[in-house]
């Protein structure tokens, strides 16, 4: 398979992150380890096959880290950051501010929801 070619820094960050749910799943995680359900109901409307996929990409990349408890009955999985992942922290936190920021230029596009009192928290 031919790699594909990125020229740019800021190409490779939307190439491994700018779609619908990843920094979604990255801010639900920047709070501590959590498992596949309790992302899925975090998040809210993701179905369990796109979860699944965005967060196979997402170890694949190195952002989260998937450790399995086999010794337990059910067995049991748990996500969580990584370095890399928590990294990302200033980036999700700029992100978070400029949404909040300009939501109102955007209300005739979108049916924006967004609580007014919410806090990125660390």
């Amino acid at each position: 398979m031919k790699k594909r070619e990125i020229k740019y820094p800021i190409e490779l960050v939307v190439s491994l992150l700018c779609d619908k749910w990843k920094f979604i799943i990255l801010c639900k995680l920047r709070k501590g380890t959590k498992r596949f359900g309790e992302l899925q109901n975090e998040i809210g409307n993701i179905s369990a096959k796109v979860l699944t996929a965005q967060l196979k990409e997402l170890e694949r990349n190195r952002f989260i880290k998937r450790e399995v408890y086999s010794e337990e009955v059910p067995i049991k999985v748990e996500y969580s950051l990584t370095e890399l992942g928590q990294s990302l922290y200033p980036i999700m936190e700029s992100m978070f501010d400029w949404g909040m920021k300009n939501k109102d230029k955007f209300t005739e596009e979108y049916n924006i929801i967004i609580d007014e009192n919410l806090k990125f928290s660390k």
